[in-house]
């Protein structure tokens, strides 16, 4: 099994500092880190309220676990990509089938990251109409199907509050189970593990309401 990566040096530096402003400002709260794989890969899907999701997801995991995500491919100048990549992210082109980016998470699940993806595909709620509306997306499942990796459901509150102080919470489930869809078609297995993901992580969203 592939090891667990331990945290870049900035990774590291801004949990080291955030740790307790997430703990004693925003009261963060995580149940079920003992559903977490101690070793290895795994794809970590979760919803999404705000571009800042990953820090609460990865807080409770730190120092221990290195969080990689996806980042939209526009942020990628110098030397804010530079940044980007140091904190755990890797590029990727919104509104395209970005072969590249899937390959990209499935080689570091395989090696042994943490890979965050949000299966809605773009934030829930902003003050202007988006172009590109929620809905659930199959790359969570694809990534963990192919790297052979679990794929472990989580919900997220509060980061659509965070001006206003409230509470965070963050609530991670038991992994997927996938073992019986490893002969069925990529295409229609990925659609089953994405149904069932979809059914766990609203499960725990209402656990942490």
């Amino acid at each position: 099994m592939a090891r667990a990566h331990r945290p870049s040096w900035l990774y590291f530096v801004v949990g080291a500092v955030s740790w307790p402003v997430v703990k004693i400002v925003f009261r963060l709260r995580a149940s079920g880190v003992e559903n977490l794989p101690q070793s290895g890969g795994f794809v970590l899907a979760a919803n999404h309220w705000s571009n800042v999701d990953p820090w609460p997801l990865g807080v409770p995991l730190f120092p221990r676990r290195f969080l990689r995500f996806m980042a939209k491919s526009e942020l990628y100048w110098f030397p804010l990509g530079r940044v980007i990549d140091a904190a755990g992210g890797f590029p990727v082109r919104r509104g395209e089938r970005d072969v590249e980016a899937i390959e990209t998470a499935v080689a570091l699940a395989r090696d042994g990251h943490v890979v965050v993806m949000f299966p809605e595909g773009t934030r829930r709620r902003k003050g202007l109409r988006k172009k590109h509306r929620p809905h659930w997306h199959t790359g969570a499942a694809r990534i963990a199907l192919q790297a052979g990796v679990p794929l472990v459901p989580a919900a997220v509150a509060g980061t659509d509050r965070l001006a206003r102080l409230g509470p965070l919470r963050v609530a991670y489930g038991p992994p997927i189970v996938l073992d019986d869809l490893r002969e069925e078609p990529a295409l229609e297995a990925a659609r089953i593990a994405t149904d069932r993901l979809r059914e766990a992580i609203l499960a725990l969203e209402e656990a942490i309401a």
